[in-house]
């Protein structure tokens, strides 16, 4: 049986590997540990005071969702057999704890359940202690994580809760995500760890078994379908997604989420009358040389300087600058792409929707899409509504 479920595991996983955007990882295997007697797949969650009750929920919701094909006929999803995975609660001292909302849950198994997990997830904690502050675990955490098994036990994260995979040295040498609002206190506290604050998730194969990091809340959804993908098939993920009614797979990484301001120009910048200029003219082509006369300066002396002060080349801000301008464009109005390419500077719409891809990993339309939602009017709203109504009968298995 355990080496009938080793080969199916690596089929999913060669053939339903996640996009580049979404989560990339260094072995095209799993490492899910084998079904036990009764065929279920045990999922340890690990909660601290302050879990975020979403966080909690989705792991149960996802997993408890997944079952075999097959069986009694009955069920419109398609999912008709018996639960593929068995989910448990688990605190260092079980019992009532806080979540982050006005309400408490009760968590019946202590860290024992640990011991004989298959997967262990850690979710987020609203209350940021000595893990996510010093980057060490508390006694007590650590004694809980000495009783999962590695290797041999995949373990995941949901958010900050990467800050214990990384304080327990379960990150070293691999790449991880985390939200992008703890991205840089991630990289002080964990130098050993290659983070990817882009990604919705990633998956590594470490030498004591498979880590995976989901980047937020809503992340977690989308690891938790890969990885039962990973385990049992595009097939039943799909169902489980049905059910859940959610997207299957969504397009682009976490970049597209991370707001980034354009900083006012000081004035005791030696670009900064340069670069003021500039944000006033995105629209049109903007030469370094042209940029350089505004500091009368040397294009070699401008350069260096524009460096030293904003740590990007003239033209990676450049493009950085038009990039936002896109997105404001994209979210504020209704205006055509091609029409939104040109007042952002990027001249044609193929080029808005290259460099749109190249940085935040999805394209102008995908963009709009996810932040205008019902909003759109016109033809942006026809166009949207045709592209959803395709997605839907595909997601229904329907033919048009």
């Amino acid at each position: 049986m355990a080496s009938m479920w080793k080969d199916l595991a690596m089929a999913a996983a060669a053939s339903d590997s996640p996009a580049d955007t979404g989560g990339r990882r260094t072995a095209r295997s799993s490492t899910a540990a084998p079904f036990r007697d009764d065929g279920r797949h045990r999922v340890a969650v690990l909660v601290r005071p302050g879990v975020l009750p979403l966080e909690l929920g989705l792991v149960h919701q996802l997993f408890g969702a997944a079952r075999g094909r097959g069986g009694p006929a009955g069920d419109a999803a398609g999912a008709t057999g018996a639960p593929l995975y068995e989910v448990v609660t688990c605190a260092i001292v079980p019992g009532p704890l806080r979540t982050n909302a006005d309400f408490t849950v009760h968590v019946a198994h202590g860290p024992e359940a640990l011991e004989d997990a298959d997967t262990v997830i850690v979710p987020a904690t609203h209350e940021e202690g000595a893990t996510e502050s010093t980057g060490r675990l508390g006694d007590p955490l650590a004694a809980a994580l000495a009783r999962v098994r590695r290797p041999g036990t995949r373990v995941a994260s949901v958010c900050t809760g990467a800050f214990v995979l990384a304080a327990a040295g379960w990150l070293d040498g691999a790449r991880a995500t985390t939200h992008w609002k703890s991205a840089e206190d991630f990289r002080r506290l964990f130098p050993r760890v290659r983070l990817d604050p882009d990604v919705l998730y990633t998956h590594e194969r470490t030498p004591e078994g498979d880590v995976l990091t989901a980047a937020g809340e809503a992340a977690g959804i989308d690891l938790c379908l890969y990885m039962i993908r990973c385990d049992h098939g595009a097939a039943v993920a799909n169902d489980v997604a049905r059910t859940t009614v959610v997207p299957p797979h969504r397009e682009g990484g976490q970049a597209q989420f991370v707001p980034r301001p354009v900083a006012e120009p000081s004035a005791r910048s030696s670009t900064g009358a340069a670069r003021a200029w500039a944000l006033g003219r995105l629209d049109r082509p903007l030469s370094l040389r042209e940029l350089a006369e505004r500091e009368s300066m040397s294009v070699r002396t401008f350069t260096r300087r524009f460096r030293e002060e904003t740590g990007l080349t003239p033209v990676q801000w450049l493009t950085r600058q038009r990039i936002e301008r896109a997105r404001q464009l994209l979210e504020e109005t209704d205006l055509p792409v091609d029409a939104v390419a040109a007042r952002s500077g990027f001249g044609t719409g193929a080029s808005l929707r290259q460099h749109m891809q190249s940085a935040l990993g999805v394209s102008p339309r995908a963009y709009r899409v996810t932040f205008r939602g019902g909003e759109e009017s016109g033809e942006s709203r026809e166009s949207r509504d045709g592209e959803l109504l395709g997605r839907e009968r595909e997601f229904r298995g329907q033919d048009g």
